[in-house]
């Protein structure tokens, strides 16, 4: 007879090992409480729906860490070498984790101005001019309004520039210039000023103010003025203007006047020798240096000589003044240049009617002679 066989499944008590029921929930032996299988079917069930799970020892965890951290090294060296710096630098601060904030710079252009040069006048060429009869370099001054210098430089002239019929001249054409400023008019301290003579003076040893004056016949006064001083003190090695023109009048015994020598010539002043003047409604103004205080009987004879005219014509006057306006009467003929040739001297009245030349005498020494042209460039 064969032994029976126990086809139903058992399980064994994990703490006495009795062997029981699958369906048994208690060890009849220890009284152990026991899992139902079904239970652990379930749980078994359950587990078997989680994601799989990966160990890996501690050294290959350090190994991929390592490999992970190479990997992210090459991948920055790699873009680090293809960007500008700028984009360099901003990709290490931001691999680093800093933030950090690029100044924009904005560049100024800087401008550079072009200096304007003065434009410069390019000399012309000079004009051949044939001398006609009675021509002079003062009437070919004056018809082409410039100096009578610069004719005598151009043509290796003489001094006195002398010129004979049918010579040609090289005439050189004027340089444009601005309009010129009225001319000032010296006042009558500049002008007598100009024609006092002075002399200097140099202090010696033992000198004084007083003694210097007595020497010279001027006044203390007129000294200190003169040398703008504050007291009658001279120093030593000092220099003193000296005015001469100021020297006091010699007293004599007897009263009766001692007749005055002759004046020295006056120095003219304006205008220039050889100026020119282009228009009808200029002013001339004639103007020289006193050459002292003048008695009640005595004035400055002003003569105008036209050189141009048929006749010589001439102008005399009588002033007391050292200035004289040219009258525009003297001046009347505007149809072709004019040279004018003037000076000046002292005269003293003998008779009654001051208009008469004979009623007057020579009392002085003559001026040097000057010229200058007059005419009207409208009407060439």
């Amino acid at each position: 007879m064969s032994p029976e066989t126990n086809t139903s499944k058992t399980k064994l008590c994990p703490v006495c090992g009795t062997r029981l029921n699958e369906s048994a929930t208690r060890c009849l032996v220890c009284g152990t409480e026991l899992e139902v299988k079904a239970e652990s079917k379930k749980s078994s069930e359950i587990r078997a729906k989680r994601l799989p799970e990966i160990t890996f020892s501690l050294p290959a965890a350090l190994g991929l860490l390592a490999l992970f951290i190479t990997l992210g090294a090459v991948v920055v060296f790699l873009i680090l070498r293809n960007q500008t710096p700028t984009e360099t630098a901003e990709v290490t601060e931001q691999a680093v984790g800093t933030a950090t904030i690029s100044p924009t710079i904005t560049v100024t252009p800087t401008v550079t101005q072009t200096a304007t040069l003065a434009p410069t006048w390019t000399p012309l060429a000079p004009i051949e001019y044939q001398v006609q009869p009675g021509d002079s370099c003062a009437s070919v001054a004056a018809r082409f309004g410039i100096s009578v210098q610069s004719i005598i430089l151009e043509n290796n002239l003489s001094a006195s520039c002398e010129l004979f019929e049918d010579m040609v001249l090289m005439v050189p054409q004027p340089t444009p210039t601005a309009s010129p400023q009225p001319t000032a008019t010296l006042s009558d301290v500049e002008k007598t000023d100009i024609a006092c003579e002075t002399l200097n003076y140099t202090v010696q040893a033992n000198d004084t103010l007083s003694t210097i004056a007595d020497t010279y016949d001027v006044s203390m006064a007129t000294i200190r003025e003169y040398n703008s001083m504050l007291s009658d003190t001279v120093l030593e090695g000092q220099t003193l203007r000296i005015p001469l023109c100021q020297r006091e009048p010699t007293p004599g015994p007897t009263p009766t006047p001692t007749p005055l020598p002759p004046y020295q010539g006056p120095n003219l002043l304006l205008p220039a020798d050889g100026a020119s003047f282009t228009s009808s409604s200029d002013t001339i103004t004639l103007q020289w240096a006193a050459v002292g205080e003048l008695e009640a009987d005595e004035a400055y004879a002003v003569t105008i000589i036209d050189l141009t005219s048929d006749n010589d014509e001439t102008l005399v006057d009588y002033v007391t003044e050292t200035s004289f306006i040219v009258p525009s009467s003297f001046l009347s003929d505007e149809s072709r240049p004019h040279i004018y040739k003037w000076y000046v001297y002292i005269v003293r009245q003998i008779g009654s009617d001051e208009e008469d030349i004979e009623n007057w005498e020579v009392a002085g020494n003559r001026s040097v002679e000057r010229v200058f042209g007059w005419f009207d460039l409208n009407t060439q």
